[in-house]
């Protein structure tokens, strides 16, 4: 399996018991859409390798105790851990029509509302304090919040993504931080 044809479901965490078993963290809105998957593939050394799942118990906080067929010892389990879990796009949920997943828009024309067309989608940051769109703008990574009043809507056929950012976002890349400084600099070229 090629790793472009697949999405990160999420990582193990730590090992659990003696058994084998090990906690794996599930980084998706849903987890509960994949209590009864009966396999993953495993990232080890940059392959993707099929895992069979034997069990599978949900705990909290998207985490959930699996025990792999193949692995019945700590120390396989220990050998396990760090390691992320991926499962192919086609067994992504399907999204309703105004909806649109991360990895979809990479590479679209990003288009402002009241600016027009600004960059192309690079990638998404997911940060502890919120989600983070970053687009190339004017040569320069221009970050932008990922919520429902800014992404309007993808259009997968022009591979566009339409947004409207918030008043006085963009002046924020394209204006100096401090006016002074700019200032300063005219004045240090009119000098020499």
């Amino acid at each position: 399996m090629n790793i472009d044809a697949c999405f990160l479901l999420g990582y193990i965490v730590k090992t659990h018991g003696t058994k084998g078993q090990v906690v794996a963290f599930f980084d998706v809105d849903f987890p509960e859409d994949y209590e009864d998957l009966e396999s993953v593939f495993l990232e080890q050394k940059g392959r993707l390798i099929p895992f069979f799942i034997d069990s599978m118990e949900p705990i909290k906080n998207s985490r959930f105790i699996i025990k792999f067929e193949d692995t019945s010892t700590m120390e396989q389990a220990e050998a396990l851990r760090g390691t992320s879990l991926y499962l192919p796009l086609n067994e992504l949920p399907e999204l309703e029509d105004d909806q649109f997943y991360f990895h979809e828009v990479i590479g679209y024309q990003v288009v402002d509302a009241n600016h027009g067309k600004l960059g192309t989608v690079k990638e998404f940051y997911d940060l502890p304090q919120q989600q983070l769109m970053a687009m190339d703008y004017l040569g320069q990574e221009m970050l932008i919040p990922v919520m429902g009043e800014i992404l309007l809507r993808a259009d997968h056929e022009a591979k566009e993504l339409h947004i409207s950012l918030p008043e006085g976002l963009l002046e924020v890349y394209t204006e100096p931080a401090n006016p002074e400084d700019a200032d300063d600099q005219d004045d240090d070229t009119e000098d020499k």
